[in-house]
This record gives structure tokens, C-alpha cells and sequence, in this order.
């Protein structure tokens, strides 16, 4: 038998440092740091093209549009992910490394990440008081789970289908998703 070890935690503030002078991404949950594995080629198609449709509605506006290297601080739960894609209307959401406050989150699920995506990570952003809408969206085939809250504040969730359209309205932002602007140039093997 191995001899046991302890585990490190890490504090907020080591973690910070070290995040910023590393060559690789690493997530945080309470002290314990996650690598981030490299993207796929589809992967990265679809975060781009989802960045894209929302980054053409802010121009000129006050929201920020966030692609994967952009920390989300989830100060409650002691964590920093790193969305695929996020949108942050609030103009005091301001630090140059991390953000607290979005309206729209999506992740591009890959087979190691799907499950935290499903499950970890809907319940921890559901809990983010500015979020309006999350996005699952698969890379392995045209689907896409979308999470919207309603006016009562109560989570709503559907899928997208191919003739919808995804309004997404954050604090004097307006921006249109439809499943082919989504997919758009991505192949799928057959």
C-alpha cells in the first residue's frame, strides 16, 4: 500500500498568482486546482461562433463578451471556472482577470467535461443572481440545452431546436442564436 498524502489547498490569493504567470488553465474548487485540457477543432468552432453572434449585438454597447480565458468568481462556493463563452452587462463587473456577475454563460460539452458542465457547474451558476441564460452545447452532434430564468426567477429549460431562435436580453442588450449560427462550418465524422 501507498503511504497517504495530504492534500494542498490552495488559497484564493496563491491561486491568483499562480493562474496568472502559469502556460496552463487550471479551475478552482475550494482550494483544489483542475488542469484544463486543450480543445477540439470543433470545440473551438462553436465557442467562436457563439462569441461571435454575441459579440456583434454589443458593439458599441457596455457589455463585455468573454471566450475561455475569462475566470468566472463564484465567491460562495470558492471557485474560478473558466466558461466557454460569457456575457457581462454590469459596468462595475470590472476586474481585468476574473468575472462575478454574467448574464449568459455557455459551455461546449467534451466527453471529460460533460458531466461537471451538467451537473457541478448548472448548479453552482444557477446561483449567480445575474444569470439569465446557460447553454449546453454538444460538440459531437447538433444539439443544444438551454436553461433561461423566467420573470419569477424559476429556471426553465428546453432544447433548441433548428427553426428557434434564442432571444437573449441582458440590461439593454439584445442578441438573436439560432442552432445553424451555432454550428456554422462544423463538421461532424460520420
Amino acid at each position: 500500500m501507498t503511504a497517504l498524502k495530504k492534500l494542498a489547498y490552495l488559497n484564493e490569493q496563491d491561486y491568483l498568482a499562480l493562474e496568472h504567470a502559469a502556460d496552463t488553465r487550471h479551475e478552482y474548487v475550494d482550494g483544489q486546482l483542475y488542469a484544463m485540457a486543450g480543445a477540439s477543432e470543433r470545440h473551438n468552432r462553436i465557442a467562436g461562433n457563439v462569441f461571435f453572434q454575441l459579440r456583434a449585438a454589443s458593439r458599441g454597447g457596455h457589455c463585455g463578451v468573454f471566450i475561455s480565458d475569462m475566470k468566472l468568481k463564484l465567491a460562495w462556493h470558492k471557485a474560478y471556472y473558466y466558461p466557454d463563452v460569457m456575457l457581462v452587462c454590469n459596468a462595475h463587473d470590472n476586474n481585468g482577470y476574473y468575472k462575478q456577475q454574467p448574464c449568459f454563460i455557455a459551455e461546449v460539452l467534451s466527453p471529460s467535461t460533460a458531466n461537471i458542465d451538467r451537473r457541478e457547474k448548472l448548479l453552482a451558476y444557477q446561483k449567480i443572481p445575474s444569470l439569465r441564460y446557460y447553454l449546453l452545447i454538444n460538440a459531437n452532434q447538433s444539439q443544444v440545452d438551454y436553461f433561461v430564468r423566467d420573470a419569477q426567477d424559476e429556471w426553465q429549460t428546453a432544447f433548441l431546436e433548428a427553426d428557434e431562435t434564442l432571444t437573449i436580453d441582458c440590461e439593454n442588450y439584445h442578441a438573436v442564436l439560432r442552432l445553424c449560427d451555432i454550428y456554422e462550418d462544423v463538421v461532424f465524422d460520420n
